[in-house]
């Protein structure tokens, strides 16, 4: 067995990671990892509003459950008057698909508020984006839904909340600092 020092690279550091002489920045080396990368304070507002908007979702699915019969009454009149020969089975099965529609709905936009806080928090860039494009989609569909009307008041409330923290969140992730943490996050992950 040979007792040769193992080859070096250049300044005499070894290229064999792990053995010891490892280059500054090199990823077995002492370049910091992902979690010596602090959170700045716009992720953290970012995360921390992440929740807020989950909090709010389940709130309001709850406030829909509890006035849930007087929507269902008015879904049943809005539905005699657009069609005065639906059968009360029919009205009923829309009325239940409806329901259930609203609870998978609620309960997805909780989940999916919970899912980018705790990846973004994490650092992760595709959630930076996929947040972005989820809050795009709640911008347009907020905004439409105001237009068209309709709407009770406290769903109304809940929305313009949504879509006020929706752009303060987008904001948020996309400053300098914030984009310097999710850069650093990546930058480790492939190094």
């Amino acid at each position: 067995m040979s007792s040769t020092p193992p080859p070096s690279g250049p300044g005499g550091y070894s290229s064999y990671p792990g053995l010891g002489g490892e280059q500054p920045g090199s990823p077995y080396g002492a370049s910091p990892g992902p979690a010596d990368v602090p959170q700045p304070a716009s992720v953290r507002t970012a995360v921390r509003l992440m929740w807020v908007g989950g909090g709010l979702s389940l709130v309001g699915l709850a406030v829909s459950l509890a006035t849930l019969g007087g929507t269902t009454d008015d879904i049943r009149r809005q539905l005699r008057e657009d069609d005065p020969n639906m059968s009360q089975s029919a009205i009923d099965a829309a009325v239940t698909i409806g329901i259930g529609s609203a609870v998978v709905g609620g309960v997805i936009g909780a989940a999916l508020w919970a899912w980018m806080a705790w990846k973004n928090g994490q650092g992760r860039s595709w959630a930076r984006v996929v947040a972005t494009v989820l809050a795009g989609i709640n911008i347009v569909f907020t905004l439409g839904g105001l237009a068209l009307g309709g709407t009770q008041t406290f769903a109304m409330v809940v929305s313009l909340i949504n879509l006020a923290l929706a752009v303060v969140i987008l904001v948020l992730l996309w400053r300098k600092d914030s984009s310097e943490f999710f850069a650093a996050h990546s930058a480790q992950k492939y190094a």
